[in-house]
């Protein structure tokens, strides 16, 4: 039997780079060239090829989850029929290079059908076949715009310029997927949906996507997303606090990198295809969402340099990988085969460009100097995720006598800053938008120069994942919480949510039924609620404690908006963690310094601490 080797996209360059970037979305839909191609490449491989074929885009998508059949040969009955069935390796140490070669297959098929549509252009024919070579897969950085631009999120049809030359009008293929058939393997409500949806507006076959929603449930989110990707990239040093949602956050009180993927597709799926990991790979959403969580993993192993994999356990396994066994750097990452008698391993997917593809923040670097390449990827990190962190490093390296003479001069920083300062002086300003952030002040938060710190507060999270029956948010108020919970993720006193990506159907798994004690485990970032919605003046425990034990609330709701009781929620244990912050000499990054879990704040009440008394730890 001959194989579908994973191979990405081949030929093409980037200027000071050595394989063609990635681009981010609101970049890629400016280049209409690319753009025009990759539109009617979608289009080719959702609808002018079978469901059937190897790479289509249903067989593609259908890797992740249902229809839970095998592909290409990679296995050709499931190792466990108890177990999960798809291939997509969730709560496992492989998560982060599992979807490094399922993203380049995607990429590979679309640049395959772009050649052959742009050796049909008549006009500029050789401007669409650099073009094409060029193609690749685009990213859409959620931590920086948390809304994608109206050609992914809501346009119905979309400008190109085809083959003849001219501009026209087309369908959409980045609104949705439509199926052809539908896959009888599918549970409701996808058996009664044609396409694709988020945030679907009922259960019934007519159902449409409820825009408004979803662009204000993104909106809402996108503090949390910047500031839970920038401590994920700046405190995580570990591979398996970085890789995973599983409890071991390596000390950083900071999120994995799967844990944030999860709170973009619930957020973005609502009670659609992308909040249910059986069906998410549907959505066309999916693989730009990917893109960016691979982005982040070679940002990360950039600052990161020595690490990588570590052995771990494989969770709920896969179609070929046995639940509760060991899995590593040299576990096949099926089913993406590498060569015809090999698939690609997690040891031979480190360096992208060999992979035919970059990121632009790499661009123009020596990629053989360590350390001048971990400078650079920190300085675009706090650029790009730490606001104004760069301006609160420079101000604390002031001299003594300027800092204290007049720290107002130093600068005022906007409350983006608010999870990197402490014990600054707030301008309170309730139901602000992002982009008119309240002032901060630091002078307080100087101490005379002496003490270089700040304390950040973040809320633990840990929870059974099958505990609620699908995916689901923990959501956090400061203040009074709405009484109608469709209300919840837009509220002024919303400040932040943990979300579980769990399987709706999880009934058809006796493995996941099996493995109810198994927890996820994440954090929700205070400081930036703290700093917009509180009359303090201070992040130091001392004020903020007291604040937070009467004014901390959570409550859990289903994809499909239903409440649940936090009575029946049984395993849910939220800690308030307060972690002492320094930036020693010569640091680019904040460092901890001390974490002191105040259990007192929370216990007591429903999905509170099981421990009365403060813990610390250094």
């Amino acid at each position: 039997m001959s194989h579908y080797l994973v191979t990405g996209a081949t030929g093409g360059s980037t200027s000071g780079a050595a394989a063609p970037n990635r681009l981010e979305i609101n970049d890629f839909v400016k280049q209409e060239d690319q753009f025009s191609l990759y539109i009617q490449a979608l289009q080719y491989i959702y609808s002018s090829k079978s469901q059937d074929d190897i790479d289509s885009f249903f067989q593609i998508g259908g890797i992740h989850g249902l229809p839970y059949v095998p592909w290409d040969g990679a296995g050709n009955k499931p190792v466990d029929t108890d177990a999960w069935e798809g291939y997509c390796t969730h709560g496992s140490v492989l998560f982060p290079t599992f979807h490094r070669p399922y993203v380049l297959l995607i990429e590979q098929a679309i640049q395959a059908a772009a050649v052959d549509i742009a050796a049909t252009y008549i006009v500029d024919r050789a401007r669409y076949q650099d073009a094409a070579l060029n193609l690749r897969q685009p990213y859409w950085d959620w931590a920086r715009n948390p809304v994608p631009p109206p050609e992914v999120i809501s346009l119905d049809e979309v400008t190109i310029v085809n083959p003849s030359g001219e501009k026209i009008s087309v369908p959409n293929p980045l609104r949705r997927y439509t199926f052809h058939p539908i896959d009888p393997s599918f549970p409701e409500p996808y058996q009664s949906w044609s396409t694709t949806l988020r945030h679907p507006l009922s259960d019934d076959a007519n159902a449409s996507d409820n825009v408004p929603e979803l662009k204000a449930t993104l909106r809402s989110a996108g503090p949390q997303l910047k500031t839970k990707t920038y401590n994920l990239l700046t405190r995580v040093h570990t591979w398996p606090a970085f890789s995973n949602h599983t409890p071991d956050d390596g000390g950083s009180t900071s999120n994995s990198l799967e844990g944030i993927h999860d709170s973009v597709h619930v957020d973005v799926g609502g009670n659609g295809q992308m909040s249910d990991p059986s069906v998410a790979g549907f959505d066309p959403i999916f693989f730009m969402h990917h893109a960016q969580v691979d982005r982040l993993l070679s940002l990360w192993s950039a600052l990161n340099p020595r690490v990588w994999i570590t052995d771990g356990p494989s969770g709920d396994g896969t179609w070929t990988i046995p639940p509760d066994t060991v899995v590593g750097k040299d576990t096949d990452l099926t089913p993406f085969w590498n060569t015809q008698s090999s698939y690609w391993i997690s040891a031979n997917v480190t360096d992208t460009s060999k992979m035919g593809y970059t990121y632009p923040e790499f661009n123009n670097l020596d990629m053989g100097n360590e350390v001048a390449v971990r400078s650079a990827i920190a300085a675009q990190v706090n650029k790009l995720y730490g606001g104004p962190f760069t301006k609160f490093a420079a101000a604390i390296q002031q001299p003594s006598s300027q800092t204290t003479a007049d720290a107002s001069t130093i600068g005022n920083v906007t409350s983006d800053a608010s999870s990197h300062l402490v014990d600054s002086k707030i301008n309170p300003t309730p139901n602000r938008s992002i982009d008119d952030a309240p002032q901060v002040k630091i002078a307080s938060t100087l101490r005379n120069n002496e003490q270089k710190e700040f304390w950040e507060w973040t809320a633990r999270v840990q929870v059974k994942k099958y505990e609620i029956g699908g995916s689901f948010k923990v959501l956090f108020f400061l203040g009074s919480v709405p009484s109608d919970p469709k209300e919840w993720a837009t509220d002024p006193h919303f400040v932040g949510a943990f979300h579980g990506f769990v399987n709706s159907s999880a009934e058809r798994c006796a493995n996941c039924r099996r493995q109810q004690d198994v927890v996820l485990e994440g954090f929700v970032h205070l400081n930036e609620g703290i700093a917009n919605i509180s009359n303090l003046n201070s992040f130091d425990p001392i004020v903020v404690e007291p604040y937070l034990k009467e004014n901390l609330h959570w409550r859990v709701q289903k994809v499909s908006g239903e409440v649940v009781n936090l009575d029946a929620a049984t395993s849910l244990e939220v800690v308030v963690v307060a972690t002492r912050l320094e930036l020693p000499p010569g640091e680019i990054f904040p460092v901890p310094a001390e974490t002191h879990h105040h259990h007192h704040i929370t216990h007591g009440r429903p999905g509170g601490s099981r421990h009365s008394v403060a813990s610390s730890s250094s």
